[in-house]
């Protein structure tokens, strides 16, 4: 595909709207702004102090900033702005408590992040390992695996995957891990060494992380018995048994016995099928474990192509660490871009209080919650700019429109096609409709939704037959 020239729709579009709004004179008054950040932005806080510092911000000619009012240049200027992004621009920063346990956030977290390919014959490389913590992941899984000249080595066990050493998976670790984040780095490491490449290992560890690893236990008087926050912990480091703080890894049995015999400081890792079943089965008593303990869950080992999961069930029962392959584009690195975006893409984000507190009795795979509901009202009206096909052809583009949360809530709508049209296609007089329509008839963009846990997925499709 190749990009498109910028065409002057979405520029008209926006005339449209100035035009309306200036009641057709030259230049739009900070009142008449006001009333377009009401009307149209449903900024209901907005004030004249607002609209002014908007014009302030996006006009540049002299004699309208001094009028206390806004050009058209300015006003399209404003509207192509982060200002007008639908992402909440405070989210785009660290807005929430940082204070809690780890085990009241869920945690942006990589399976095999080594790799670049697929699990069998793959690349393995240290730029895997940037990218993962550019991209804001706080979980990094290393497999570790005796080398030539007592030199640990990491790799996908007895698969042909190229070789790197673990003293320069470290290495870049450590010059990288706060790059984008200031929270814990939680490193997973799959042990296969002897005990002489273990202890080369966590010499690596010490020498190399230094004062960044966390080796002692932290002073939590205050909150005994509970994990630390992400405020208190500086590197947290799963490695070998005299460095494992506050997350040993130990096997998983039933949630009852670890309610009786394991400590807080302990985590499970499980495979996705064997928690896609405890999800089905018990996601009541999932969701209890998951509010003192963490969890991680992984990808099947029959994945070998490095495709993925979805990952939205198991954050539905409060799963900290849910891991997947981050080289793998597609819908579950979609919703994972997407959870993490938010508080400004530092790698944790806080679980809803539902699933940090006992009070509420939540059950995602019920179609009736305690939780009150909202509506979310969505016309998708246009799209410009939109990608031409290396054959020259023109699209035939729709939108589909995909909430994907708790079961109740989880829906897809789409519009109409728009046939032989990339440059700009008009939704206008299109409503999102069912996949299946009931009966011949379309249904508004209105989706009920309970749980504050949903992602919304808007994808521009290209028709085939």
């Amino acid at each position: 595909m190749k990009k498109n020239k910028a065409s002057t729709s979405r520029r008209s579009e926006i005339q449209n709207i100035y035009q309306c709004y200036s009641s057709g004179r030259n230049t739009l008054a900070a009142s008449a702004l006001l009333r377009f950040l009401h009307m149209e932005q449903m900024e209901a806080a907005a004030n004249q102090e607002t609209a002014e510092g908007l014009i302030d911000r996006y006009e540049i000619e002299e004699t309208a900033r001094e009028n206390r009012s806004m050009t058209f240049e300015g006003f399209y200027r404003y509207m192509e702005s982060k200002d007008c992004s639908v992402f909440d621009q405070i989210h785009t920063s660290v807005y929430q408590d940082m204070d809690q346990p780890l085990c009241h956030y869920f945690i942006s977290s990589s399976h095999n992040t080594y790799l670049t390919g697929d699990q069998l014959v793959g690349k393995s490389t240290l730029d895997a390992y940037v990218s993962a913590l550019r991209r804001g992941c706080r979980c990094l899984e290393i497999d570790c695996w005796d080398g030539p000249s007592a030199e640990p080595i990491v790799y996908h066990g007895h698969t042909l995957t190229s070789k790197i050493l673990f003293k320069d998976v470290i290495t870049t670790v450590g010059q990288h891990a706060f790059e984008v984040s200031p929270y814990p780095v939680i490193l997973s490491l799959e042990n296969h060494c002897t005990p002489t490449q273990q202890d080369v290992m966590a010499q690596y560890l010490t020498s190399i992380l230094g004062e960044k690893l966390l080796a002692t236990s932290l002073d939590l008087t205050n909150q005994p018995g509970q994990l630390p926050s992400p405020n208190k912990a500086a590197v947290v480091a799963e490695s070998l048994s005299n460095l494992v703080v506050y997350t040993k890894s130990v096997k998983f049995h039933s949630f009852s016995h670890a309610r009786e015999h394991q400590q807080y400081y302990e985590n499970t890792s499980l495979g996705e099928k064997k928690a896609h079943k405890l999800v089905k089965t018990s996601a009541p008593d999932f969701i209890q474990h998951n509010m003192v303990f963490i969890t991680r869950i992984y990808p099947a080992a029959s994945r070998t192509l490095s495709s993925n999961y979805n990952p939205q069930g198991f954050w539905n029962v409060g799963s900290q660490m849910v891991a997947l392959n981050f080289q793998s584009l597609g819908l579950p690195m979609d919703l994972n871009n997407g959870r993490f975006q938010d508080n400004g893409g530092c790698g944790y984000v806080l679980k809803p209080l539902f699933l940090r507190t006992n009070q509420w009795g939540f059950n995602p795979n019920s179609y009736r919650h305690n939780l009150k509901p909202a509506h979310l009202l969505l016309k998708v009206i246009s799209g410009s700019n939109l990608p031409v096909p290396r054959s020259g052809k023109a699209l035939d583009p729709f939108v589909r429109v995909e909430i994907h949360s708790v079961h109740s809530d989880s829906c897809r709508r789409h519009t109409d096609t728009v046939r032989h049209n990339c440059n700009v296609s008009l939704f206008v007089e299109t409503q999102l409709c069912p996949l299946q329509k009931a009966h011949g008839e379309s249904q508004s963009a209105l989706f009920p939704l309970c749980s504050p846990l949903l992602l919304t997925r808007i994808q521009v499709v290209h028709f085939r037959l």
